[in-house]
């Protein structure tokens, strides 16, 4: 018997080749684009490790987990780190990076995540890009939560490693990802002796060996099921419209946060300006005394497929993560995750209104 998912004809080169050039376009990049055979962590480290050396001077901006682990990466790579840490309730600002390059003019790599899915922040990254710019510094980034969700434009921004996975906003597998490397970035790497040959994580393998030689011959078999999923990923968001996928995930946090204020009950969104929040997902505080992780779990007795989630960490006691990206992004994912969460904080807090939450949260989808 034949199964869709197993008897599958091998997927050539012409045909991955084509998944990179949507994916480019999806980025309106002319830079290379690699699509690395792994979840985004392993472009993400690659990309790191590529690039930075003892002769490294970082600016590591952290506003959530993903900044801590970068730094921590730079610094096994042997670079000097300047971390730029700012409360997880706001954004960095292209002043305080300018600042950073003031107080260490000796800064020649930028490392940032756009969004940051666990924090519910995102970070004005144009603004930044031109201060990363004025200051020659090679800019990474980390864009995985916020393609889809809001504009990513690496050639816009002077971005020269982007890295993107399909797993939040894009509605993709997780499985696969892609970093966008432009001519600077490859320059470091062949320049950079610590740069990972013959390994699962090198770019540069993949340059010599696929982009060099015209991708015509792939370094390896591919991760053919996910390199499937991620064209029909691209697909739909092609024949949805870029800017329409991007629309339904600024309503849906414009949804969620409306109607958390409108909840009552102490609940309010942990990122203070709305202006700070990322599109892709809603972070929100939980009242004193009400522990976060047992809120979440309590409202999901009612529907185990919400969207809902408690912060990592030690913020499992204080936030609540409301993840409305890919096919959660809808009103009925916002009203059934207000509704569940509405219904649980009743049982701590009086005042708590379900029935206004909804009509703020429909209002603000518009």
């Amino acid at each position: 018997m034949t199964h869709p998912f197993l008897d599958l004809a091998p997927l050539s080169a012409a045909r991955f080749a084509s998944i990179e050039d949507r994916v480019a376009r999806l980025l309106a990049t002319e830079q290379d684009v690699v699509i690395m055979q792994g979840e985004a962590l392993l472009p993400l480290e690659g990309a790191i490790r590529a690039t930075a050396g003892p002769g490294t001077t970082a600016l590591n901006v952290i506003t959530g987990p993903y900044g801590q682990t970068f730094g921590n990466w730079l610094r096994d790579c042997g670079a000097t780190v300047v971390d730029l840490a700012v409360p997880f309730h706001t954004a960095v600002t292209a002043a305080q990076v300018r600042a950073a390059f003031a107080a260490h003019p000796e800064i020649d790599f930028v490392s940032l995540v756009h969004a940051e899915a666990a924090t519910g922040n995102t970070n004005p990254v144009a603004e930044i890009g031109e201060a990363v710019r004025e200051q020659g510094a090679l800019f990474y980034l980390d864009a995985v939560a916020s393609i889809g969700a809001e504009p990513v434009l690496p050639d816009a921004w002077g971005v020269d490693l982007c890295v993107i996975g399909a797993q939040k906003a894009m509605g993709g597998p997780a499985g696969v990802s892609a970093v966008s490397v432009s001519e600077r970035a490859w320059a470091r790497m062949a320049a950079n002796p610590g740069a990972p040959r013959r390994s699962y994580l090198s770019l540069l393998d993949w340059k010599e060996r696929w982009i060099d030689g015209g991708r015509t011959a792939l370094l390896h078999a591919p991760a053919q099921l996910e390199m499937l999923a991620l064209e029909a990923c691209v697909e739909r968001i092609e024949a949805a419209g870029l800017e329409t996928v991007m629309a339904r995930h600024r309503s849906a946090a414009a949804a969620v946060r409306a109607g958390a204020v409108a909840l009552g009950g102490g609940l309010e969104p942990y990122v203070h300006a709305a202006g700070d929040a990322a599109p892709v997902a809603t972070t929100l505080r939980t009242p004193s005394g009400v522990v976060a992780s047992e809120l979440v779990a309590r409202a999901l007795e009612t529907d185990p497929t919400l969207p809902l989630a408690a912060g990592g960490g030690a913020l499992a006691r204080e936030m609540i993560r409301v993840n409305h990206y890919g096919p959660d992004a809808t009103p009925g994912v916002v009203r059934a995750a207000l509704t569940a969460l509405g219904t649980a904080l009743a049982e701590h807090r009086t005042g708590v209104d379900v029935p206004e939450a909804l009509r703020a949260a429909e209002k603000a989808w518009g």
